[in-house]
């Protein structure tokens, strides 16, 4: 009986139960994993059906799950019919090869070939920690990438004829139209992958060589952290803390698609949630559920928009609102005239910095003075990648590289670059760091609107005394967290 035999052997829902999990093969036995008061006589029920001897391991609660989800994700992901052990891209190349060879594959009755393909890509992506999967189809080929850290990766190229099950399968996953090709259409696929729940948001797109599908993965374990987990220095996040006790005014999120900026948001609700308030969140579309909060997806095809729905709760006594996105002239007014009633909001919109926020809203219509007495902060964020610890390689720090970065000339400093190996995938890189600018709005910024100033002005100002985000950033290139072109690549270089 191997690992994978004896894992079976205890069914996943058993080892949930008991607090047994199987952990693999060593001389001759089989390890076992045990959650702290787990039930003997379950015990003695798991050795009589592996047959072979054990040795134990006793887990605390954290490490049980992790063993747990490691253990049984790939059955948990197909139903345990998935034969292939996907553990990297030769299996998933496996998988493609398991697919008949015929001239239509929507003609045949077995689709279990396309089915462990896709559980394939999904166990992967998750593996992977990927945001996103992107199957594309081109006049040759199939392409199919995963964000990772925020960098699309190819990992397969398989036949364009695969183009057309792959889509179908994800469609009927999805609860999507299949005989429509012609407009885009949304979905979401619920998965359970060894006791972590996964959504899956699905988007379809008609493209010249057929339909492109992108599936972004939504764990709620990634997303709901606290404020000192996102990687704010202790200047930035003593703050931003003392701007979520203020009892009124607008707090915006800025940066570019995939910068963190829900994650922050749904951290800075964390902290407003006391039990006390009534919290409410208008979102576009609902990516994670939080404890306590009331959500609302919105609606466009029936009217159900953020200024709409905004009017609407307001009936409903909230004391914390969320907007997901301030994207018009409508929802912003709305928003303003919610906090200047006496109560926060919590909004994001997309730009470049936490000056061009202001300028964002006086562009939409919002009045100077409306802004400087309603105004109460902006974080701008991006996200950068963090080196592999395992294959970063050190290089001494150039003279441009030390003026750029704030290191004296006369000091000998190491900074690092990436090299890649099996642990990163060889992109050098694991995980991602948070970068952050905190605009307030005192009083001195607050008559710099009233008076219709360029972001410059605000921005020598607002960061006179604090970091901007290419300033946040240096601390990671001088500890040897990032690269120099990691921070170039995410954050505009300071002049001078």
């Amino acid at each position: 009986m191997t690992a994978l035999q004896a894992q079976r052997t205890l069914t996943y829902a058993f080892a949930r139960d008991k607090g047994l999990v199987v952990m693999g093969e060593e001389d001759g036995g089989v390890r076992l994993g045990v959650r702290a008061g787990a039930d003997p006589r379950a015990i003695v029920e798991a050795r009589r059906a592996l047959g072979r001897p054990l040795r134990y391991e006793h887990l605390d609660a954290a490490q049980f799950e992790r063993e747990l989800s490691e253990s049984y994700a790939r059955s948990a992901v197909d139903g345990g019919d998935t034969e292939a052990a996907m553990e990297g891209q030769d299996d998933l190349l496996s998988l493609i090869d398991d697919i008949p060879q015929t001239a239509d594959l929507l003609d045949g009755d077995d689709d279990a070939p396309v089915v462990r393909l896709i559980n394939g890509l999904i166990y992967e992506a998750v593996k992977r920690r990927a945001s996103d999967i992107h199957i594309e189809p081109h006049e040759d080929n199939l392409s199919v990438r995963y964000r990772i850290d925020g960098v699309l990766q190819e990992v397969l190229t398989p036949s364009r004829r695969l183009a057309a099950p792959l889509t179908s399968r994800v469609k009927v996953m999805a609860r999507l139209d299949i005989a429509e090709k012609r407009i885009p259409q949304d979905g979401r696929i619920s998965l359970s992958i060894g006791g972590r729940s996964i959504d899956v948001r699905v988007s379809t797109l008609p493209s010249r060589y057929g339909e492109r599908v992108t599936m972004r993965l939504l764990d709620t374990r990634n997303a709901l952290l606290g404020l000192n987990e996102l990687g704010m220095d202790e200047d930035t996040l003593e703050r931003v803390r003392a701007v979520l006790a203020q009892p009124n005014g607008i707090t915006l999120v800025t940066g570019p698609t995939g910068s963190g900026k829900t994650t922050t948001l749904y951290s800075a609700l964390s902290v407003l949630n006391n039990g006390q308030r009534n919290v409410m969140t208008l979102e576009d579309p609902i990516e994670y559920g939080l404890e306590g909060i009331s959500q609302t997806q919105m609606h466009h095809k029936v009217g159900l928009t953020f200024a709409a729905t905004l009017r609407a709760i307001l009936r409903h006594d909230p004391d914390v609102v969320m907007v997901g996105e301030i994207r018009d002239l409508e929802t912003a007014k709305v928003a303003f005239e919610f906090a200047s009633t006496g109560r926060p909001v919590l909004s994001t919109v997309h730009t470049n910095s936490a000056a061009g926020a202001i300028q964002r809203l006086r562009d939409m219509g919002i009045e100077p003075y409306v802004i400087a007495a309603t105004m109460r902060a902006v974080l701008a964020q991006r996200l950068v990648r963090k080196l592999c610890d395992h294959c970063k390689v050190a290089h001494e720090a150039t003279e441009d590289e030390k003026a750029m970065f704030g290191v004296p000339l006369e000091e000998a400093h190491d900074f690092y670059r990436p090299r890649g190996c099996m642990a990163c995938s060889q992109t050098g890189y694991e995980g991602r760091l948070g970068v952050y600018e905190l605009l307030l709005v005192d009083q001195e910024v607050r008559q710099l609107i009233r008076d219709d100033v360029s972001d410059d002005d605000l921005e020598a100002h607002a960061f006179r005394d604090h970091d901007t985000l290419f300033r946040n950033a240096r601390r990671y290139v001088v500890a040897g967290q990032t690269s120099v072109e990691e921070v170039l690549r995410v954050c505009r270089k300071e002049e001078g």
